[in-house]
């Protein structure tokens, strides 16, 4: 249950962090006549932001707390193998959602080329 938490908050904070930027980076094109709805979407982001990172230490108490239980019953080697497969599953889903990113914007750069072809 705990892992399955973990892949939802990780993803959610990657999300959110991901969308707040692509906001930001539309506001300094507008410059100085920066839409409103940019600013209510830059600020409702950033809340929905802190709010995941809370979840996020809400999460890594927990995590504290299945560690220690899990101390019980394992031998020192498998509580190692279980904090590393902890520490690698987020960097994988760091890196899957980056690799998504890169994805989502060469569609977006072939895309505007086909366009621009076409014209």
């Amino acid at each position: 249950m705990f892992i399955g938490d973990l892949e939802k908050v990780v993803s959610l904070l990657l999300c959110l962090s991901s969308r707040l930027a692509r906001v930001q980076n539309a506001m300094r094109k507008i410059n100085e006549n920066t839409d409103q709805s940019l600013n209510e979407r830059h600020n409702l982001l950033s809340r929905q932001r802190e709010d995941a990172k809370d979840l996020k230490e809400n999460l890594d108490r927990r995590e504290r707390v299945v560690s220690g239980i899990l101390s019980r019953y394992l031998t020192d080697k498998q509580l190692q193998d279980y904090k590393h497969f902890v520490q690698v599953k987020t960097s994988l889903l760091i890196e899957q959602k980056d690799l998504e990113e890169q994805i989502k914007f060469l569609e977006e750069q072939l895309e505007s080329l086909e366009k621009s072809i076409l014209l």
